[in-house]
């Protein structure tokens, strides 16, 4: 599959170079809802199959940064659950972060992967070397991706992203040993 615009690069190409994945959460992670209880606490639903994607790239190597806009203490439980290196949240543009997390990680912006759903993920999507955009999102933020997951946000777009990689760095038989012998 060649990049739009684009006819020298394969997008495996882009997908090999990926060191480190940022996530957005809400439409990314979750299907965008956000439930209040009747005290006022924040719910969410996770996708599981995200979050064991994400734990098992950082079996291999590869570390995931969360970037919301939204700050919340289910995010940071999860976040945990999914061995998550960094969580940044409450910030906006979130595109401030970027150098931050570049320097922290030491990675270039073609080595990063950033996933989101909506507009104001386009500016980091523009700049990181794999801009995604999930299924559901609204068309501008699709056009300005480099790829649009098949599937929704918190309905498995993340995992995709995550077994594109993988596969893209032949990194499926290191994941199949360690899910065998976790150390």
């Amino acid at each position: 599959m060649q990049i739009p615009g684009n006819k020298k690069t394969n997008i495996k190409d882009l997908f090999k170079k990926v060191k480190l994945l940022i996530l957005d959460v809400d439409g990314v992670l979750t299907g965008g809802e956000i439930i209040y209880d009747d005290r006022g606490r924040e719910l969410k639903i996770f996708n599981v199959k995200d979050g064991l994607g994400v734990f098992l790239l950082g079996k291999v190597g590869i570390k995931t940064v969360i970037l919301s806009a939204r700050n919340s203490p289910v995010l940071q439980k999860r976040s945990l659950d999914m061995g998550v290196a960094a969580v940044i949240g409450g910030i906006l543009p979130k595109e401030k972060a970027l150098d931050d997390i570049k320097k922290r990680f030491k990675v270039g912006d073609s080595q990063i992967c950033f996933i989101g759903d909506d507009l104001i993920d386009i500016g980091i999507i523009e700049r990181v070397g794999l801009g995604v955009a999930v299924a559901d999102s609204p068309a501008q933020v699709r056009r300005a991706s480099v790829y649009v997951t098949k599937n929704k946000g918190g309905q498995g777009a993340v995992r995709e992203i995550v077994d594109l990689i993988l596969k893209a760095q032949g990194l499926e038989k290191k994941v199949l040993e360690f899910v065998r012998n976790p150390r």
